[in-house]
């Protein structure tokens, strides 16, 4: 089933979000590029294991990995599609699927076998602030409602002391407000880097 949101992002188009399937992943190649969404990441940043180096995995090989996670069940996320074009994507798994969250200092947690994350989000050039993002989310939320997660995590970008809008190459792992709004909460003494906020379902 897909959700349809009533003032989608731009005229002339309904704004619908979908779970990823095997199936669907030519949309969601279509919409990453050549480049991966951005940098040839393709989703496999916070799964990188210790020891292996990124300029190693970026591009090519993250893109095989990911179709592989894909294909086998492993990856799981949201796609946004506005006149049957794919314009968003947002991803979801358990947090001990992304190992490299554990590495982080500001994100270190002492139940990540219980807690299900959303690292990542990417909408297309030109759609930002339009409402993607929060149709990704809602739609997210709901997917793990039906898997029976009990606490979500977000590690959304720090907001800027001026308060200007952050560019969209350092939004990837959403804003604050956007999640905020959607019910989460801090979560851990934050010193530096990333705040963990929390939702329990």
């Amino acid at each position: 089933m897909e959700k349809k949101v009533k003032s989608g992002p731009a005229p002339g188009g309904k704004l619908t979000t979908r779970e990823l399937t095997p199936a669907r992943w030519p949309d969601l190649e279509r919409l990453f590029g050549q480049n991966g969404a951005c940098g040839g990441c393709w989703c496999q940043w916070w799964r990188l294991e210790r020891g292996e180096r990124w300029a190693e995995v970026k591009g090519a090989c993250a893109r095989a990995r990911l179709r592989e996670q894909v294909r086998s069940g492993r990856a799981h996320g949201v796609l946004a599609y506005l006149g049957g074009e794919p314009v968003g994507w947002c991803s979801f798994d358990r947090r001990v699927d992304y190992p490299r969250l554990d590495r982080a200092p500001s994100l270190r947690c002492e139940d990540a076998e219980r807690v299900w994350s959303i690292p990542c989000f990417f909408v297309k050039p030109g759609l930002r602030g339009r409402g993607v993002a929060t149709a990704l989310l809602e739609r997210a939320l709901r997917a793990l409602e039906r898997r029976r997660a009990r606490l979500v995590e977000a590690y959304p970008v720090r907001p800027t002391r001026a308060g200007s809008a952050i560019p969209a190459a350092f939004a990837w792992t959403g804003t604050e407000s956007l999640f905020l709004k959607a019910g989460f909460h801090p979560v851990g003494p934050r010193k530096a880097g990333k705040q963990r906020l929390r939702k329990a379902l």
